[in-house]
């Protein structure tokens, strides 16, 4: 709304004053102003109507008078500058001449048909659910569109990724790229009471290691499963199968790393109760060589650096615009 085409009213307000209706004085309509951006205006009313779903939430979270009036006042400031990012952004892409045409709308409309697989009449039964007509989809998704374009112009056409950055971002995500190791285990366990005193503490452990006493003497771990174990797996010898390292507590990965196929832990206190883990396999998943993985790895840096370089360049904009917020 340009400031030159309406009869404007700037009045402070405060909290409190956040959902007042426009003035009505005679003929006219004053419109309370929240912010000023450059040429343009954002008013109280559009700003309560971005704010309203947050407000909502905020006011049914139980919070006390004080504290609700609080975060209140912190959402609305994040709102408001959200909303003065948009005019920026809007005032961009008419500086810059961009322009979306309806088969450029129409094309990704059926993109995200195809990407969703709805038909024409399930598309617009999901937009009437989400509370939108057709009309008001293509008004949003031209002004999504557009400002794509304006990212694609300001920031993304000037973001180089050489091969040094991928191979630097590949050798410090090793985990993702060079493959996870599994480990098939079989365990012996025998359950300490939550209740237990120190003595029968003290007797479950001496069990435990006379258990130990005849792994190390060459008993083998299956039998010993099903003599000692008190798992219900102690039919199977303890057989527990296979399970990623990482999906394993920190305690039992610090036990099993320098572990080899066939040997077993030390006696491990866990939560359960006393462990004796035993590695019946080590397999190591595939990883990825970084010729396999420069395409995904061009991706992630390209979406963090887009992001980075945006918030920087829409800052730049911001420093270089009149913007008065009116408190």
């Amino acid at each position: 709304m340009r400031i030159k085409k309406i009869l404007i009213c700037i009045t402070w307000f405060t909290v409190s004053l956040w959902y007042l209706p426009p003035l009505a004085v005679g003929a006219h309509l004053l419109e309370r102003i929240a912010a000023v951006v450059n040429d343009d205006i954002i008013t109280l009313s559009e700003l309560n109507t971005a704010l309203t779903p947050f407000a909502e939430k905020i006011k049914s979270s139980g919070y006390t008078a004080d504290k609700e009036r609080e975060v209140l006042y912190t959402v609305r400031e994040q709102v408001l500058n959200q909303l003065v990012d948009e005019t920026l952004t809007k005032q961009e892409i008419k500086r810059a001449n961009i322009n979306v045409s309806n088969m450029e709308v129409d094309a990704m409309i059926e993109r995200i048909k195809e990407v969703r697989f709805y038909t024409d009449e399930e598309f617009r039964v999901a937009l009437k659910q989400q509370g939108f007509t057709v009309a008001d989809y293509r008004t949003r998704l031209k002004e999504q569109i557009m400002r794509s374009k304006l990212v694609n112009q300001e920031v993304k056409s000037k973001i180089i990724i050489t091969q040094d950055d991928i191979k630097t971002y590949y050798d410090s995500h090793t985990d993702a790229y060079t493959g996870e190791r599994k480990y098939h285990l079989r365990n012996i366990i025998m359950v300490v009471p939550a209740l237990a005193g120190a003595i029968e503490k003290n007797e479950i452990h001496k069990k435990m290691e006379t258990v130990m006493a005849k792994l190390k003497a060459g008993a083998s771990f299956d039998s010993l499963a099903r003599e000692y174990s008190q798992s219900p797996l102690s039919k199977e010898g303890g057989n527990l199968g296979t399970f990623n390292a990482g999906s394993l507590s920190p305690q039992i990965q610090s036990a099993l790393q320098n572990l080899k196929k066939g040997e077993y832990s030390p006696i491990l206190d866990t939560d359960q109760g006393l462990q004796i883990f035993y590695v019946e396999n080590i397999l190591n998943d595939k990883g990825r060589t970084l010729e396999e993985a420069a395409g995904e790895i061009r991706e992630a840096l390209y979406k963090e650096i887009v992001d980075r370089e945006f918030e920087k360049w829409l800052q730049g904009l911001r420093k270089r615009s009149h913007i008065k917020i009116i408190k």
